[in-house]
């Protein structure tokens, strides 16, 4: 019975992803009804949490099934599978657990608990009171990483926070400058998995400087799914004001008055904000590693060599300083860090 648990919590997690870039602040959630009958198990149908505020995984999957079956479910003898509790609260949407109630949905299982208070266990108790046989902790490792953000809003009251920058083999982001063009080190590839994270993060934050010298637009271009929030700091008010991520194409937050990373973080997990891609430049990266307060660190580092190509003639930017322990991938022939700090 475990194995096939497993199989199909899999399956939900799947289904879950095919919303990735359109879910946020909420969860990703799949979910699967399974009919038990002497000649084995039946999928009757699947659905997933499709974009926010919309319906969510448990009464898409539900609907799907009596589609494909009008003739109606003996719903008794079936299992209903999610990879995260059902919710028990009145928010955009009625309860699912309610729903299941409802339907008369012998058996639950559930990959692993909602951290948000409101939900907490409640959905499962509310299931078991009314006679429902749940079952919870079905691959919970798996469901944890694939709402890491998720949870990490709702048990740290902030965002779960990623480190991004690209560095030549000495050691340099970019060179000194007041203005002109920026070193290039990415190649189109990374370019383009570098659009990826802006998709699977809900914000971008870069630097004061990073704004002026590069005037960039932080908007995803080359990946599927919708433009991050943008976010700045402006402690002396110099940003100027068409600047490109004042644009409509997306929200754009602006710290001036407190630019404490604590205060940051604090106020982007009361704007409901889960996540927050950092990309730079040097002083920012480095204050927040400082700090402890990020959970992944992403290093792009390419073959070429400042130094050795340019010698005196031009001064580097030092990349922030973080030692690495984990061994790099290779992507387009530049070296790919990535390092999970202990956590939350």
């Amino acid at each position: 019975m475990q194995i096939m648990n497993e199989k199909y919590i899999y399956r939900c997690l799947q289904l879950a992803r095919l919303a990735e870039y359109y879910v946020a602040p909420n969860p990703m959630v799949g979910a699967i009804l399974v009919q038990h009958t002497e000649q084995g198990d039946k999928i009757l149908g699947e659905g997933w949490h499709m974009q926010y505020g919309g319906p969510h995984a448990e009464p898409n999957c539900i609907a799907n099934a009596e589609h494909a079956h009008p003739q109606g479910i003996d719903y008794k003898s079936c299992t209903l599978y999610v990879n995260l509790e059902p919710c028990s609260h009145y928010g955009k949407t009625p309860p699912c657990a309610e729903l299941i109630i409802r339907k008369g949905i012998g058996r639950v299982v559930v990959g692993m608990l909602d951290p948000n208070p409101q939900v907490a266990g409640r959905g499962v108790r509310m299931m078991q009171e009314a006679g429902v046989d749940v079952q919870v902790g079905v691959l919970e490792k798996e469901c944890f990483e694939l709402n890491k953000r998720f949870v990490c809003l709702h048990t740290q009251h902030r965002p779960y926070v990623i480190l991004k920058w690209a560095q030549t083999a000495d050691g340099y982001i970019d060179v000194a400058r007041d203005s002109g063009v920026p070193l290039i080190i990415s190649t189109p590839l990374t370019k383009q998995l570098v659009h990826q994270q802006r998709a699977e993060n809900m914000a971008i934050m870069v630097g004061t400087r990073t704004v002026i010298l590069d005037n960039p637009r932080l908007l995803n271009t080359r990946w599927s799914g919708r433009n991050p929030i943008r976010i700045t700091q402006d402690r002396h008010h110099v940003l100027p004001e068409d600047s490109n991520i004042f644009s409509d194409q997306s929200p754009t937050i602006v710290y001036r008055d407190n630019t404490e990373w604590t205060h940051v973080l604090s106020d982007l997990a009361k704007r409901n904000i889960h996540s927050v891609l950092v990309e730079g430049g040097a002083i920012l990266l480095q204050n927040i590693i400082d700090s402890g307060l990020y959970d992944e660190v992403h290093v792009e580092v390419s073959q070429y060599s400042l130094l050795q190509s340019v010698g005196k003639l031009l001064q580097g930017v030092e990349a922030p300083k973080y030692v690495f322990s984990t061994q790099p991938t290779i992507v387009d022939g530049n070296l790919i860090y990535v390092e999970y700090k202990n956590g939350f």
